[in-house]
């Protein structure tokens, strides 16, 4: 009874954060109604016992990323109002693509089978006398250990392609040119000024 309880307690608070992120109008806000998504689905991964998982998504989402988002979104100055202005240009493509995933998902959830023997393991998911942490860490690094570190290589592509796209070189703003600044000489940096008594400034 307590279980479910707090079940339905978890799963409320995190649909309601969940409409909240994406209905107020302050960005900041907006992250943080998402880092308490993510408390909520970390609970919920808790009363599922997958307790790897719950401190995986605390840790990783709300004490990294999240917070990252958060400094991001409070310290550029985007104006969000001329990007809403902006929203009724692009809203029919946008209600488009929207129209085609929807389509697109109803139709691989329309088809979707389970295997014959999925209820079996997702009813004993761990073998016996190992915790979820250890079963988890089995499976990815033995046998899915190319598929995992192909994932880091495209995680890897992704962060070298978001650094691309927004590296901007600037004419006004001036840039550190590490080469020039250590091969710099003595003589190019210091001048030794013999300066007489009473000739000071």
């Amino acid at each position: 009874m307590v279980a479910a309880l707090f079940f339905y307690m978890f799963a409320a608070l995190l649909i309601i954060s969940a409409l909240l992120v994406i209905t107020v109008r302050n960005p900041v806000h907006s992250v943080l109604f998402l880092i308490l998504a993510f408390f909520n689905g970390a609970g919920l991964f808790l009363l599922a016992g997958a307790e790897f998982l719950s401190m995986l998504l605390v840790i990783v989402y709300v004490g990294a990323v999240m917070v990252l988002f958060l400094f991001v979104v409070m310290m550029l100055d985007i104006d969000f109002s001329e990007l809403r202005a902006g929203m009724a240009v692009y809203l029919p493509t946008g209600l488009a693509v929207s129209i085609v995933l929807a389509t697109e998902l109803l139709m691989v959830f329309g088809a979707w089978i389970s295997a014959p023997g999925a209820l079996k393991l997702r009813a004993a998911p761990a073998p016996e006398g190992l915790s979820n942490t250890e079963a988890l860490g089995r499976i990815l690094y033995t046998a899915n250990a190319y598929y995992f570190e192909m994932a880091g290589l495209v995680l890897l592509v992704a962060m070298i392609g978001a650094i691309v796209l927004s590296l901007h070189h600037r004419p006004d703003v001036r840039r550190q040119n590490p080469a020039e600044q250590s091969a710099r000489r003595r003589d190019e940096c210091v001048d030794l000024v013999d300066i007489k008594p009473g000739q000071g400034i």
